[in-house]
């Protein structure tokens, strides 16, 4: 029986984490649950699965929700994150918050040895070196949910590598690969919330939107499987069939492919290096149309040129890139800014604000806070 915490257990990859988690009963408890403000869904999760702890990270209102749900403490504020990580027995943390929020956590819990499922990519895009540089020292193990890198995880096995090639990240697109650039100015915040594979929250049906999702996963990539960036590439694949490929110095090339669920991975990020029946759909020939691979333009997409340029830099530019990516999705949602503004303060922060080498946590949290206060201010 392992004992799981999901971080963020609300959000579409926490609820999907408790679908897998209730096909089998016998192998996982879920011990710690947490939200932001989703009272309602967390309250609901708390009853039927009877974790020890939930965290409520927003303090505000908290005395509309009970202190105490069953034998179930309540918890408020995201300093309980560490307490609960250091001093509760967790097999596996589900690492599944938004954004930048998720480095503090992943670090803690490689350091308290607790195997992480990473579905938050910005703890490698911003903190990657560290967290490789603690997984060695802790002998730790840190395992990817995103269905691209879980896919080149299954590829990898059992190889070598030194026979790795290049791997090949596949893109849906989003829901603006056949829309004119010219036309990016007028585009809502609804049809850019519209993506046309899969349902995700609202801040990476943005960043999918603007191939900044895929940016992030590129510097992902680097991170978790060690290969320089030049053997990273991207291709565009609107079908969403091929999570990802590997090529090998042979010629060969390794697929995997699903139906768009992320059910699979998160339950071979639970399972890994084992493999478990799944209950949902599976994906059959038959039913597939056909399948299609394009270049992704960088001039029309330029999130995901802005990511691999920040990768190239190293030191903090990808902790800027991030940060001003999520102030600018966050205005953008708020319809502050039009879409075609959020790769214009990605550029200007990343040519505004200096780049220095992280030794530690603070480099890059300190980088993470003046870069967002700045951005704020200027649009407040």
């Amino acid at each position: 029986m392992k004992n799981i915490a999901i971080f963020g257990s609300t959000g579409s990859i926490g609820v999907n984490s408790l679908n897998v988690i209730r096909n089998f009963p016998d192998r996982f408890k879920v011990v710690c649950l947490s939200t932001n403000k989703n009272y309602e869904l967390i309250y609901e999760q708390a009853k039927e699965f009877k974790p020890e702890f939930i965290i409520i990270t927003n303090k505000s209102n908290n005395s509309n929700f009970k202190k105490q749900i069953n034998n179930t403490e309540v918890l408020f504020g995201r300093e309980w994150f560490e307490e609960i990580l250091k001093n509760t027995k967790i097999d596996i943390l589900i690492n599944s918050l938004v954004g930048f929020s998720g480095l503090e956590p992943t670090i803690i819990a490689i350091k308290n040895k607790i195997k992480v499922a990473l579905a938050n990519k910005e703890s490698l895009v911003t903190g990657g070196e560290l967290i490789n540089k603690y997984l060695k020292e802790y002998n730790n193990q840190l395992i990817p949910i995103d269905s691209e890198h879980s896919a080149i995880l299954q590829c990898i096995v059992g190889e070598k590598p030194d026979t790795i090639s290049k791997l090949i990240l596949t893109a849906s697109g989003g829901p603006f690969l056949n829309r004119n650039s010219n036309d990016f100015d007028t585009i809502t915040v609804s049809e850019a919330l519209n993506h046309p594979n899969w349902k995700m929250g609202n801040k990476i049906t943005i960043d999918s939107a603007t191939l900044m999702n895929k940016g992030l996963e590129v510097i992902e990539a680097k991170w978790l499987f060690e290969i320089p960036l030049d053997k990273i590439e991207v291709i565009i694949h609107p079908q969403s069939i091929i999570h990802s490929m590997v090529e090998f110095i042979d010629g060969s090339i390794k697929a995997q492919l699903g139906i768009p669920d992320m059910k699979i991975p998160i339950q071979y990020a639970l399972t890994y290096p084992d493999r478990l029946p799944n209950y949902n759909s599976k994906l059959n020939f038959l039913d597939i149309k056909g399948l299609h691979f394009y270049k992704p333009d960088l001039k029309k997409f330029r999130c995901l040129k802005l990511a691999y340029d920040a990768c190239k830099t190293g030191g903090t530019a990808p902790t800027i890139m991030n940060a001003a990516n999520e102030i600018a999705v966050d205005l953008f949602l708020k319809e502050k800014i039009n879409f075609n503004s959020i790769p214009d303060i990605i550029e200007d922060s990343l040519s505004t604000f200096p780049i220095n080498s992280i030794f530690d946590y603070n480099d890059i949290s300190e980088t993470d806070k003046i870069v967002r206060e700045q951005i704020l201010k200027k649009y407040s």
